[in-house]
């Protein structure tokens, strides 16, 4: 036994003596902490880190052709008479952050108010001076450019999410050449890749098959029911008393 009056190797430091100069809240040391290196693409198959340049292969085709468009006479008529609404709706498909309605209007206003320009200019040619003619004509025409440009910048996520090819080319240059063909093809690939996810993912199961007695089964078992009581007691009677 160590002697109670001696004294204790232990010391009280006080707070200006402590080695830590600030106070550690409950918690603090349990944080997540984020660490870049571990923040890699890995390949699913073989699991290996893939670098950040990568990108995956495109080589799947699509499900139908640019000029496929009276296969889905629904997107056919959206796209012939409001393509504002049919970009809305393929943007919101692929980005489901953006509403459809965003993209609408700055179709509308781009696209079919060009338009509207466009035929203005053309209809009232003789009444406006040449010069600012050719300056709307330009105008026009690069609006144009750029908005196919903006609309091929949705067409390439769109064949990143589901591996595509260009098809038939540059998915900026079919935009600006053939716009309300690569909309209502853009619409249906989408369509169609749903319904085989919805497909693959529903599972058919059959019911069991119904189990039904005939008569004589029937009475076997109501026979064997009205027996087991009778030989329960029978075997009950058979017991002898023993004495020791």
């Amino acid at each position: 036994m160590a002697d109670g009056n001696a004294s204790s190797r232990y010391v009280k430091l006080r707070k200006e003596q402590a080695p830590v100069e600030e106070d550690i809240t409950p918690g603090e040391l349990n944080q997540p902490i984020d660490v870049p290196q571990l923040n890699v693409r890995k390949c699913h198959e073989c699991m290996q880190v893939l670098p950040e340049t990568y990108e995956p292969p495109s080589d799947e085709n699509w499900t139908t052709g640019i000029f496929g468009c009276a296969e889905d006479p629904e997107s056919c008529r959206t796209g012939l008479f409001c393509p504002c609404v049919l970009f809305g709706r393929n943007i919101e498909a692929v980005r489901e952050e953006i509403p459809w309605t965003q993209p609408c209007v700055c179709h509308a206003v781009c696209v079919e108010g060009g338009m509207a320009l466009a035929a203005v200019t053309a209809l009232f040619s003789g009444y406006i001076d040449p010069q600012t003619t050719v300056v709307i004509c330009e105008g026009l025409f690069f609006a144009w450019w750029m908005c196919g440009i903006y609309s091929g910048l949705f067409r390439q996520e769109l064949q990143k999410k589901y591996h595509l090819k260009n098809a038939p080319c540059d998915h900026c240059m079919v935009h600006c050449c053939l716009h309300w063909c690569a909309l209502c093809q853009e619409h249906r690939e989408m369509k169609n890749h749903l319904s085989d996810t919805e497909a693959s993912s529903s599972t058919t199961m059959d019911p069991p098959p119904v189990q039904e007695m005939n008569t004589e089964e029937r009475r076997d078992a109501s026979s064997s029911s009205s027996s087991s009581p009778s030989s329960a007691k029978s075997q009950h009677n058979d017991l002898e008393m023993v004495p020791l």
